[in-house]
Parts: structure tokens; sequence; C-alpha cells
């Protein structure tokens, strides 16, 4: 029980906490087609916010609700290392740090599912319970 606990903790407190930074990201798109955002991958500056949009809300959102919290991960885990390795790559290691901490969390989250307190188990619960 301690586990799912702890997991339950671990989706709401990392999604959380990363769900203010792309709700602030939002009234990016209204400058387009001139958005000014950072491009570290080359891929332009409207798909580079786009896809961080779309990491830092939607995933999240999927985090903290606990639905599909392996698949949304993977969006963030991939944000985290350019954000780490790409954008703050040349910098001090206090640049790094934040990054890196956000990867940690994710990476658990990863090998650990989403927990007996979510969507995801509800669905799976429910499901194994129509196929008597």
């Amino acid at each position: 029980m301690y586990k799912h606990i702890a997991i339950l903790i671990l989706r709401i407190g990392t999604g959380a906490l990363l769900l203010p930074h792309g709700i602030g990201k939002i009234n990016r798109l209204s400058s387009f087609p001139d958005i000014n955002f950072s491009d570290p991958i080359g891929l332009g500056p409207a798909v580079s916010l786009l896809l961080t949009l779309f990491a830092e809300v939607l995933c999240a959102a999927l985090v903290i609700i606990g639905y599909k919290t392996r698949l949304a991960v993977v969006p963030l885990l991939i944000l985290f290392l350019v954000i780490a390795f790409v954008v703050h790559g040349q910098g001090p290691w206090a640049k790094q740090e934040l990054a890196l901490l956000y990867f940690s969390g994710f990476t658990a989250l990863y090998f650990l599912g989403s927990g007996k307190f979510s969507i995801d188990y509800l669905l799976k619960k429910n499901k194994s319970d129509g196929d008597v």
C-alpha cells in the first residue's frame, strides 16, 4: 500500500510542479507565426513550442491523473534530456540540475507505472471485472 501512495505522491508532485511551466507558455502561441521560442534541435520555434506544450501541459496532466502514465512520460523524458544536455549543455550544473531532477522523477514513473490510485488501475480493474 505504501508503494502506491509513494507513486501517487511522485505522480502528482512532478506533474503538478511542471504544469504551470507549460501553462505559462500557452500565451506565446498568440504571436504565431512570429513565435519567439528556443529552437534547440532545429525544428523551428513554433514546432519546438508546440512539442514543449504537448509535454508540459498534456503529458503532465495525464501523469497527474494516472492515465497512460508510461506512455505520457516518454515525451517528458525526451524534453528534459534536451533541456539538460542541449539547451543548457554548455551552462553550469545549476542550469541542468532542475531538468535532471524532473528527468529522474519521470524515469521512476516510467518503471513504476501509475500505481493503484490512478485511472489506469481503475480501467484495468473494470476490464478484468467484466471478463468473468
